[in-house]
């Protein structure tokens, strides 16, 4: 348990401090001045020191500067506390490495901030040691929990499980997990990103083919199917396969059997399908743009990936998570914490792993603030509620409808009978309203 010496000459400010120190997991010392201080430091281990700057002995500048010319103290995490904070001071605090220099009142998120950059090795520590375990798939929201239980239900069966959400949810991670649980695990998962490979050559890089089949054919080639013969194989983003590729796939999917291009001969394999799409493959049906019975088909059980935005409860836990694998050493401080909820996420989970990732690697202290995270913007729908709260009834409602409209949308991808469905409301007064709002 760390100790930390508390310097000031407020008797309740005193008690307060200490009381949140202790709440905190941190052992305080008190002492009513500068002098009483230094009695301390002489006399007791200690492992950081929270000084007021006003003190009717000597002020906190002449105690820090007392502290830094001792060599057995010179590394002391020292921090000033002030009520009347001026450019002369900050500076002058700061000169004499001060790890920082705050201005009085100071709330618990404050001091439990100040707390983790004098001590960055004990809460990383700790930190580390809490999460330990977490597992493949970071999350504890209703959402996320939802989710696990589909997993670990899909994962007992050879059932071909429909993987859906927007771009950056996990998708893949999914359907790692999916296969890592599976009695399938002790072969590798096949995947492939059906998006990522010309149509003309897809046929190939899944079924394989002969030597000559075509232009540049030296060799057989087994194609990810036979690859994955025993295993799992993962095909990403299926909703944008060509139409004619999915009859191909529907036939193998019906009859577990490859033909490789250029052959006339079966080849019979053994593979757990798990597909993923950030598409709506209903709305796709719909348009003639994907085979009816192909959906069905891989539709046998569907794992719906939610939004980040609409699971803020893991945004913390999720970057704490990349933190750990990127940069053991370093931890978030409880401002930038905030920043990140406050974070609308467009790009999901993959756009918080490159936050995190880019902050870890630009800034060199143990400790990631707030200020670090300028780059990421924030969402003021709190400011938005309060202006809504104090003016007319008939704005503020418009407003809340133009909004949940707008997400169900979003998290339709523009199917406006899902969004109506969504939205409890009729399809015919959703248009009506889309069209008064002017939402595509």
């Amino acid at each position: 348990m760390p100790t930390v010496l508390i310097v000031d000459d407020d008797a309740d400010f005193r008690e307060s401090l200490a009381e949140t120190l202790e709440d905190l997991g941190h052992e305080p010392i008190i002492a009513p001045s500068a002098a009483a201080g230094l009695r301390v430091l002489a006399q007791d281990a200690v492992d950081a020191v929270i000084v007021d700057f006003r003190m009717p002995d000597k002020d906190g500048i002449e105690l820090l500067k007392a502290i830094r010319s001792r060599p057995a103290l010179a590394s002391l995490p020292v921090a000033m506390l002030t009520a009347h904070a001026t450019s002369a001071n900050t500076i002058a605090a700061m000169g004499l490495g001060a790890i920082d220099h705050l201005t009085k009142p100071v709330g618990r998120k404050d001091i439990e901030a100040l707390l983790a950059r004098m001590f960055p090795d004990t809460v990383t520590a700790a930190n580390n040691a809490e999460h330990a375990n977490d597992g493949p798939l970071i999350g504890s929201s209703p959402a996320m929990r939802a989710v696990q239980k589909l997993i670990g239900i899909s994962a007992a069966s050879d059932a071909t499980v429909l993987v859906t959400g927007e771009t950056g949810t996990g998708k893949e991670v999914v359907a790692r997990c999916i296969h890592a649980y599976s009695p399938r695990s002790a072969r590798r998962l096949v995947a492939i990103n059906c998006a990522a490979v010309p149509p003309t050559l897809l046929e190939s890089e899944l079924f394989g083919h002969v030597r000559g089949a075509f232009t540049g054919a030296t060799h057989d080639r087994a194609g990810c199917f036979r690859e994955a013969d025993g295993s799992t194989l993962f095909l990403d983003e299926i909703g944008d396969m060509d139409f004619a590729m999915q009859a191909k796939l529907l036939r193998v999917l019906e009859e577990r059997v490859v033909t490789p291009v250029g052959s006339d001969r079966s080849v019979a394999v053994d593979v757990r399908i798990v597909v993923a799409t950030h598409r709506q493959l209903a709305q796709r049906v719909s348009e003639g743009e994907f085979r009816e019975d192909l959906f069905y088909r891989l539709n046998v059980m569907e794992i719906a990936l939610p939004p980040l935005r609409e699971r803020r409860e893991d945004i913390v836990a999720l970057a704490d998570h990349f933190l750990r694998n990127i940069d053991k050493s370093k931890l978030l401080a409880a401002d930038a914490r905030e920043r990140l909820m406050a974070h609308t996420w467009p790009g999901n989970v993959r756009e918080l792993k490159n936050v995190i990732q880019r902050a870890a690697t630009v800034v060199r202290a143990n400790v990631i603030a707030a200020a670090d995270l300028s780059f990421v913007a924030t969402d003021r729908s709190e400011s938005r509620l309060e202006d809504m709260l104090d003016g007319q009834l008939e704005a503020a409602t418009e407003a809340l409808e133009r909004e949940m409209i707008r997400r169900a949308m979003a998290a339709c991808g523009g199917n406006r009978t899902a969004a109506a469905r969504r939205l409890g409301m009729h399809r015919q007064l959703l248009y009506v309203k889309l069209k008064r709002y002017g939402i595509e």
